[in-house]
């Protein structure tokens, strides 16, 4: 009988860490033996190519529903379980994640500097990552694996007893203390196969640089992709932006903060869908667009909106190639013991409001035992219509949030 995986990753915003009685590693600082983020546009590319696969084939399968991801979450995650894959497995999710060419010490140091980069404390922005593994008690689980999980990933590993009922409340408080309450349950239970519980968390709070004036937020009508309408609140600005418009659509940055941290906004023309924006996202292609945007004069009116989102991402990871991480896999590098990832399980929470924006994720992995220019004129970009937006850091150039807002909620 396969031993199983579960996988877990979490985008949110973290505040205190859960008091633990294990191995805790030591937290992220500028100095010492993290590597100051420099970028390797190989790995960024690569990055943001399976940002917008994995994005749009969920989107493809939700159709005139909310979706709402972190990629940054999801590729932290399995690039920790990477570290454990050996053989075909590996192949496999090299060739899925675009890891191809790049050395397993290039791939973990790399996402240590980028882990160590993203993280910011500041006034008008918050956001740390953190990552934990546990692990049954009585499983064995190769040294190596674990020290990479501790070194490159700053991950906190615990040996738990999977048979006390107490310790699925403990992993599911880590979550909640990792996410401010936003998520607070990631496993139901523990099965008798489950040996590895591997959990991703980031937690992200922005404040706009230029907030927008809430006694002018207003009821409007916003239009259902199913043809319907609803009235939802909608926030207005008039002001400068950076702006882009093409025959396709017309798009605006919202910057948090300095603007190390920024909000894309992609409204399509009213004769095309959300959904034809995504057709031929690409890496190449979303480089172009953000390179594209300028400072302009112009009228925005965007809904203010909240949500919850949750999927189980196993089909979709088979779609992209990842099809023997669930089925005759080999883990050998990090256990000796036959295991296959039996879920991956990814929750994520947004609110954007007039002062700024706050989200949440959680993915989890579960292994299982087997045996603009001056002289243009002012624009109006009233968003009363599905969207696309995407959250972006500037330096490292990672997506940390996108989705698809075709029915907002407050």
């Amino acid at each position: 009988m396969k031993r199983t995986i579960f996988l877990s990753l979490t985008f949110l915003f973290l505040s205190s860490l859960f008091p633990l009685i294990h191995t805790q590693a030591k937290p992220m600082t500028p100095s010492g033996n993290v590597p100051t983020f420099i970028t390797n546009q190989k790995l960024t590319q690569s990055n943001t190519e399976f940002s917008f696969k994995l994005f749009s084939n969920l989107v493809q399968k939700s159709q005139n529903e909310n979706v709402f991801i972190s990629p940054a979450s999801m590729i932290l995650a399995l690039s920790l379980l990477y570290n454990g894959a050996s053989g075909q497995t590996q192949q496999d999710m090299s060739q899925a994640l675009g890891f191809i060419g790049l050395s397993l010490d290039e791939i973990n140091q790399g996402n240590q500097a980028l882990q160590n980069a993203l993280q910011k404390n500041q006034e008008q922005i918050q956001l740390t990552i953190a990552n934990s593994l546990w692990t049954r008690q009585e499983v064995k689980f190769n040294e190596t694996f674990l020290k990479n999980s501790q070194q490159y990933y700053q991950a906190e590993v615990s040996r738990l007893n999977f048979t006390d009922l107490g310790s699925v409340k403990t992993i599911n408080q880590w979550v909640s203390d990792h996410t401010q309450g936003k998520i607070t349950q990631i496993i139901d239970s523990i099965q008798p196969e489950d040996v590895l519980f591997l959990i991703n968390a980031i937690y992200f709070k922005g404040m706009w640089q230029t907030p927008f004036d809430a006694k002018l937020t207003t009821p409007q009508t916003f239009y259902l992709a199913n043809g319907k309408t609803k009235q939802h609140s909608m926030m207005s600005r008039e002001g400068e932006y950076a702006y882009l418009e093409t025959e396709q659509f017309q798009a605006v940055k919202l910057p948090y903060g300095e603007g190390q941290l920024n909000f894309y906004l992609f409204l399509p023309k009213e004769n095309s869908h959300v959904n034809r924006l995504l057709e031929p996202l690409n890496a190449e292609q979303w480089k172009q667009f953000t390179g594209q945007f300028r400072r302009r004069n112009g009228l925005l009116a965007m809904p203010r909106f909240k949500l919850e989102y949750e999927t189980n991402l196993n089909e979709t990871l088979k779609t992209l190639g990842m099809n023997r991480i669930f089925q005759k896999a080999d883990f050998s590098k990090m256990t000796n013991a036959s295991v296959e990832v039996s879920e991956v399980k990814h929750k994520t929470f947004v609110e954007v409001n007039e002062k700024g924006t706050e989200a949440a994720a959680v993915t989890s992995i579960g292994i299982r035992a087997t045996s603009a220019l001056p002289s243009q004129a002012p624009f109006t970009m009233i968003v009363n219509r599905p969207f696309l937006c995407v959250i972006q850091d500037r330096q490292t150039e990672t997506i940390l949030f996108m989705g698809t807002i075709v029915n907002p909620q407050e």
